[in-house]
């Protein structure tokens, strides 16, 4: 156990290294199933100093749910100065680099923690943004309902985020690793560059079917 005193440089430490165990302990096993004490083990401190630090268990909770989101989404965009979609590709570059805080963010939002519920708006938010300039610029397409299309480009972003194993056993690799993106790449771009149907038969039929149902 670390016997470090409280105070100044070395309980920053400490504090830093309690939250970084945290969000991998949660991030694998979950809030419910993750005690003070494993997170104390990790951390390398005794559980009062836990406790000192963030009051209880969802007080460290709420630090973690709090850095993440910062870490995964304002930081890396304010550094970067990129779209969600770039933020995603500097992410998924580094699959290693942020693997405890993609396990995080995936149990935020799939386990209904309201910081995750925030985030996903937030992320709908830049995509949103992001297809507006893109079709101002004429980069890309314009849609007739840009916020449920950000939305669904959100979704593809996150997907594998949120499925990485069975992402990576579809692709015959280990999770989200770096050979699976690679993978994912180029038709991932080709899909969104060209689109999937040929001619407008399907969407023309969909608006046809709209219009019969509407009061």
């Amino acid at each position: 156990m670390c016997s470090a005193p409280l105070g100044g440089n070395a309980d920053l430490t400490a504090k830093a290294r309690i939250r970084s165990a945290a969000i991998n302990l949660f991030g694998q096993a979950g809030f419910a199933r993750t005690s003070v004490r494993a997170i104390a083990a990790q951390a390398g401190v005794s559980p009062a100093l836990v406790v000192h630090h963030f009051g209880s268990k969802e007080g460290l909770k709420q630090a973690c749910d709090q850095y993440v989101a910062g870490e995964l989404l304002d930081t890396e965009a304010a550094a970067y100065d990129q779209d969600l979609l770039g933020t995603m590709q500097r992410w998924l570059a580094e699959p290693a680099a942020f693997a405890a805080e993609f396990d995080y963010l995936s149990r935020m939002i799939l386990e209904g923690s309201e910081t995750g519920d925030v985030l996903f708006e937030r992320l709908v938010d830049r995509t949103e943004a992001l297809l507006e300039h893109g079709a101002q610029a004429g980069q890309m397409s314009r849609f007739s309902d840009v916020r449920t299309t950000g939305l669904l480009v959100a979704l593809m972003g996150l997907v594998p985020l949120l499925m990485s194993r069975q992402v990576g056993r579809v692709l015959g690799e280990s999770g989200l690793s770096a050979a699976a993106l690679q993978k994912l790449a180029l038709p991932t771009l080709e899909l969104l560059t060209y689109g999937l149907y040929t001619g407008s038969e399907a969407l023309e039929a969909t608006r046809a079917a709209m219009k019969s149902v509407e009061p």
